[in-house]
């Protein structure tokens, strides 16, 4: 056989392989990976980033400790929540990880911004004179990411019950924070707020599993509950 029919041959089963190819059979949306790659999964950063954030907001959406004031978010928004979960999502795209990708970044950014309304020098929140209009803007911009949410849920929920859960809670919990800030009642605020320390904890679940999923040898094993390979 000449060298160029051995080459054909080689090109030939590449292909095949490459179309026979499952893009399904990863056991979850973060650490699937169609393509070989050497990078170290980058979820656990972006879950454990997303989680702390989460939570140290919903803590003072409920008013923990008299906490009225959440403005302390501010640097976790930015570089928790936003940059460190922005740059997961980056490493997620040479995995071949599209909801990975998708999601991480989509929240990074999302952080980003919602700190960006509540800092000073943005000027965002000082250009509203009437504080009414100000939280029918919020409002809004808290009813779009609750969409984009459940858009996201449509991607895992015949795949992943730990991932259904915790974008169940977290488009409940947009929901309830736009409508609070819609009509202004604590209550519905407060109870986002509970919604929101679900939606962490879920979140540092699933970021506890990727980190003991990676080691060979780890104390235990947390199942996410894999319904289709």
């Amino acid at each position: 056989m000449s060298s160029n029919g051995h080459k054909h041959d080689i090109e030939k089963g590449a292909v095949m392989q490459q179309e026979n190819y499952n893009p399904t059979s990863g056991t979850d949306p973060v650490s699937y990976t169609p393509y070989p790659s050497k990078l170290a999964n980058p979820g656990p950063a972006g879950l454990f980033s997303f989680a702390s954030t989460t939570f140290m907001l919903s803590l003072f959406n409920v008013n923990t400790r008299g906490i009225h004031t959440p403005n302390l978010v501010i640097g976790m928004a930015i570089f928790a929540g936003g940059l460190t979960q922005f740059i997961a999502g980056m490493w997620e795209f040479p995995r071949g990880n599209t909801f990975g990708a998708t999601a991480f970044s989509s929240y990074g950014a999302f952080w980003m911004s919602y700190a960006t309304i509540f800092i000073p020098a943005s000027g965002v929140q000082a250009a509203y004179t009437d504080q009414t209009e100000f939280n029918n803007a919020i409002g809004i911009y808290l009813i779009i990411w609750c969409i984009v949410t459940i858009m996201f849920l449509l991607a895992v929920l015949r795949r992943n019950v730990a991932f259904s859960c915790l974008l169940s809670c977290l488009a409940i919990a947009l929901m309830l924070l736009a409508v609070g800030a819609w009509t202004a009642m604590a209550s519905v605020t407060r109870a986002g707020g509970g919604f929101g320390i679900a939606t962490a904890m879920i979140a540092y679940y699933i970021g506890v599993s990727e980190l003991l999923a990676a080691e060979k040898r780890a104390v235990f094993r947390a199942p996410q509950g894999v319904l289709h390979e």
